[in-house]
């Protein structure tokens, strides 16, 4: 195969993923931002039951993402993928047929079986199986797609539910997993057909591999750096779950505007998508750990801004604050590769992601109790955690070599 028909294929597969990812995440994830206050209507609860149904989905993903990962890792992603259409089609299916609490919380259980087998820590196993080493572009790319999901999904939600009601977006997003979505997954190479199967790496060695991965003194020992991304992973999940759900009223509670806080929160998707380009550009450069340990201390020092200027400063906030976010997320793919090699990794990712979705499932009740008792105060239990999460990073090394890049790609 030629190197610009490698490209090519490349190109297809994270194009054809993204989009995949893109719906899933649009579909479930994003999903009861819009829909929850129709939905808690007709089915006579709280939106909060809405949101306790949702957590409770989350909680199942980080329980099935080991198994998953280690299914990956033997077969490759696109089975486990295919799986996920059907999965995501049945649980949204059985969302909008709910007629009460059971039948609520039972259609998110589903919906958190697929959440934990196809969402990105899925996606990135796949890619890993497919090219091993070469993966950190590939990653960033699928990120840059998908993080268009909330850009998409919400509006798209917003039109369904205004004009064939919640229950018919619910059907309409199930018949595009079975359409759209089973037609993408269907699309991905098998691992035998890939660019760099596992046979491959096994047959052949590589040709000037990570620095990372085969300097010793540059390892710690894997359960100290088990320990340390798990906590990273955690912590930086936390702060972004927690500022998904009460942005606008933090910044009020810093003495910001409602139109302000609203503004502040349009950035923060553009913040997102614009360091996940930096990173697919310069940032790809640098060793991922680096490049971690930046991301991490953006949201603390975006806190430190706001804490002294207050309103003023909210948008350099909003930006520093999403630029760490979109960053971080392609660590969660990257660091995991890096650090411990593609051997394994779909079963490995799945276990260090478990602390993170327990994490995000009780960030915004947790984060909610902080700014009630402290008020623009909360920013301090958030920022403590950030930095912990750079002490953390710390650790992984105390030498940052610069990788092989054309093996990183």
């Amino acid at each position: 195969m030629t190197d610009r028909s490698q490209l090519a294929l490349n190109r297809g597969v994270i194009a054809r993923l993204g989009i995949a990812q893109t719906l899933a995440w649009g579909s479930t994830y994003y999903l009861p931002a819009m829909l929850a206050t129709p939905m808690a209507r007709d089915l006579g609860v709280t939106p909060p039951t809405i949101f306790a149904a949702f957590s409770a989905a989350l909680i199942v993903s980080a329980l099935i993402g080991p198994s998953a990962g280690r299914m990956i890792d033997r077969t490759g992603g696109r089975a486990v993928l295919i799986a996920t259409s059907l999965v995501f089609a049945l649980g949204l299916a059985g969302l909008g047929m709910a007629q009460g609490l059971v039948g609520l919380f039972a259609a998110w259980l589903v919906l958190g079986i697929g959440m934990g087998a196809g969402l990105y820590e899925a996606a990135f196993a796949t890619l890993v199986a497919l090219y091993g080493h070469r993966s950190r572009s590939a990653i960033t790319g699928i990120t840059l797609i998908a993080g268009f999901a909330s850009t998409v999904g919400w509006p798209l939600s917003t039109y369904m539910e205004t004009h064939i009601g919640w229950r018919g977006a619910c059907l309409a997003w199930a018949a595009l997993h079975l359409t759209l979505g089973l037609a993408l997954n269907l699309s991905m190479p098998r691992r035998g057909a890939s660019v760099e199967t596992s046979a491959n790496t096994r047959t052949k060695p590589e040709i000037n591999p990570p620095a990372a991965v085969t300097r010793s003194e540059d390892i710690p020992p894997q359960r100290l750096a088990s320990f340390a991304l798990g906590f990273v992973f955690a912590a930086t999940w936390f702060i972004s779950t927690a500022m998904a759900a009460h942005l606008p009223r933090l910044l009020q509670a810093g003495g910001a505007t409602l139109a302000t806080a609203v503004t502040v929160g349009a950035l923060i998707g553009p913040a997102q998508v614009g360091a996940r380009i930096l990173e697919f550009g310069l940032l790809r450069k640098v060793h991922p750990l680096l490049s971690a340990r930046l991301a991490a201390a953006m949201h603390p020092l975006g806190a430190l801004a706001f804490g002294i200027f207050g309103a003023p400063a909210a948008a350099l906030f909003g930006i520093l604050h999403g630029a760490g976010n979109g960053i971080l997320t392609i660590a969660k793919g990257t660091l995991p590769l890096v650090i411990f090699g593609p051997s394994g990794y779909g079963h490995r990712q799945g276990v260090l992601m478990v602390p993170a979705r327990i994490a995000q499932a009780l960030a915004p009740w947790l984060f909610g109790i902080c700014l009630d008792a402290f008020g623009i105060g909360a920013l301090w239990v958030s920022s403590a955690i950030g930095a912990t999460a750079v002490l953390m990073l710390m650790l992984l090394g105390r030498k940052v070599p610069t990788p092989q890049i054309n093996e990183m790609r």
